[in-house]
């Protein structure tokens, strides 16, 4: 898409709106996020960091300054009862000093989101996270009954942690399924050669006794 404009007496001018490059994101799970070149001892681990500006790739860690000293914009975590409260303290801290655009934190067993937004060198929690809409991803938060929906910026549902847990059982089945039937079929065919072979070598005895009887087994 772009836009022309032609003032009077000059050529028609087109200004592009986009370079026709695709959007960089790196979305990552899990991935230990080192900020500072030499400093292996300041990191962590998010359950889910996107970085805007990124190419998508296998990594074994996040290293800042070999991705153009990008930090990750949004950072996701999930609360679990193993978590401390020093632990999340900590880790809010580390995105607060190096960088992270908006921090989300979501308790499972009680169906709890917490937001934050950055101002300037600070995380400002969200007022009200229910709808919220995140500026960088453009995702809608919307708390429905006991769990967390997250609407895309066309209005379609992700789908929820049960229902891809549902999806990854039915294809599960759907593979066992397939496995069965194509181990059935083996098995019949092997019987079928099994079978095949048996009638030959019946067929080499018996053309084998004929011979002894002076019988020409071909005639």
């Amino acid at each position: 898409m772009s836009t022309k404009t032609a003032p009077r007496g000059r050529p028609e001018i087109e200004y592009p709106d986009t370079d026709g490059q695709p959007l960089m994101v790196f979305v990552a799970g899990d991935l230990f996020w080192y900020p500072v070149e030499g400093e292996p001892g300041i990191r962590t681990a998010s359950d889910t960091l996107v970085v805007f500006g990124r190419p998508k790739g296998h990594r074994g860690s996040y290293r800042q300054w070999e991705e153009g000293n990008i930090a990750p914009q949004v950072v996701f975590e999930i609360r679990s009862p193993g978590n401390r409260f020093g632990e999340m303290l900590d880790k809010f801290q580390f995105y607060e000093r190096y960088g992270v655009e908006e921090y989300y934190l979501y308790d499972p067993d009680f169906n709890e989101l917490e937001g934050w937004i950055r101002n300037k060198e600070q995380l400002q929690p969200v007022g009200v996270i229910n709808g919220w809409i995140s500026p960088r991803l453009g995702v809608r938060f919307v708390l429905e009954g006991n769990t967390l929906v997250i609407y895309r910026p066309d209005g379609r549902k992700f789908a929820t942690y049960l229902e891809l847990e549902q999806e990854r059982t039915s294809a599960v089945k759907e593979a066992e399924s397939v496995m069965r039937k194509v181990e059935q079929e083996r098995n019949l065919r092997v019987a079928a050669e099994v079978q095949v072979e048996q009638e030959r070598k019946e067929r080499e005895r018996l053309a084998a006794k004929l011979r002894e009887l002076g019988v020409d087994p071909g005639s």
